[in-house]
């Protein structure tokens, strides 16, 4: 598809330009379109658009062939919607679109917030104190969401409540189970694990966002401030601690191994510990709780079976990222991360 005279893209684009600008002129008025594929991401395809004044983002389901109930979109619209309104920073939704005829997948726009996005755990170029207060700003806001209550929200549906970890291990084991390319040696095993060691259900439930983590914050432009937390597709009502063992991914990997830390001199870093992070997050709840094993290994096993899906859409031709294909040794490299902690955990 060409551009038109007036609109400007760049990247690629998997939908029809001129649709997309026919569409914004019905709702906002006439004006020109800049169009924009923003890198990075293995799932929904995200774009800038530019619209006269409206500054947006928009974030639309890939193409192609897609597992039950991913790339969910409708909800990841639905849950800034309904943080907009509270204290925890969220891009502002702008429109829902669930008519797939349009751009030939459902999509929504949201505003476009001006910050920085840090996408190396290792945050390099920073002074050691300014690592510290970013990780730092990373809990508080992570501990701020678990705060908000799901039904003062309108959120009390949006997942079943009780038995977290049973079901969501039960959901991951099955999609790695339905994963056509190569065996991911000892990852099967890894489900089997937690099946085995799952903590009693203490009736905790939160929103849990799924994917939070470092890559997915804007931070103000020059403070070590949150001021967007991203990529809600994951989100549901969940075990805080879920989030939590999730953020704690980067302290039990490799920076070779999507961006984490354990190779790092964490004297010389400023980079807080996981026993620092971790007490931070809890100073900021009420709740109280304890990070156990278990909640990592949760988190490495649900994310390498993630990677496992990323391979298989590459397969097929619909990853959202060109990059998605390099990624897929990534599920085996967490498969021995998660089996390491067991280890130790097991002594």
């Amino acid at each position: 598809m060409q551009d038109t005279p007036e609109t400007s893209t760049r990247g690629p684009v998997d939908f029809d330009v001129a649709t997309l600008d026919a569409y914004l002129a019905g709702r906002f008025g006439a004006a020109v379109l800049s169009l924009e594929r923003i890198s990075g991401g293995q799932s929904n395809p995200t774009y800038f658009v530019t619209w006269g004044e409206h500054q947006m983002v928009l974030r639309k389901q890939p193409n192609g062939p897609i597992l039950r109930g991913a790339h969910a979109v409708d909800r990841e619209h639905r849950v800034l919607a309904a943080l907009a309104s509270t204290n925890v920073p969220v891009p502002v939704p702008v429109l829902y679109e669930e008519d797939a005829s349009v751009l030939g997948t459902p999509f929504y726009l949201m505003e476009r917030l001006e910050g920085r996005v840090f996408n190396d755990s290792a945050l390099p170029g920073m002074a050691p104190s300014e690592r510290h207060d970013i990780y730092m700003a990373m809990a508080d806001t992570m501990a701020r969401l678990h705060a908000v209550d799901p039904a003062a929200v309108g959120l009390g549906d949006f997942g079943r409540p009780g038995n977290y970890f049973e079901r969501q291990i039960a959901r991951w084991a099955g999609q790695l189970a339905q994963s056509t390319g190569e065996v991911i040696p000892h990852l099967a095993e890894v489900g089997d694990w937690l099946r085995q060691n799952m903590p009693i259900d203490d009736g905790r439930s939160a929103i849990a966002h799924g994917d939070y983590r470092l890559g997915n914050l804007i931070f103000h432009p020059e403070r070590a401030e949150v001021i967007g937390i991203l990529d809600w597709e994951l989100a549901t009502l969940g075990h805080p601690l879920a989030d939590l063992g999730y953020c704690c991914i980067p302290w039990h990997t490799a920076s070779a191994e999507y961006g984490g830390i354990l190779d790092l001199d964490p004297s010389a870093s400023g980079i807080p510990t996981q026993a620092d992070f971790v007490e931070r997050y809890f100073s900021h709840t009420a709740s109280g709780g304890r990070l156990d094993p278990f909640h990592v290994v949760f988190a490495l096993f649900r994310f390498a079976v993630i990677f496992v899906g990323v391979a298989d859409r590459a397969r097929l031709g619909n990853a959202a990222a060109a990059d998605a294909a390099d990624l897929a040794p990534m599920a085996a490299r967490l498969t021995v991360r998660a089996r390491k902690i067991i280890e130790l955990a097991s002594r």
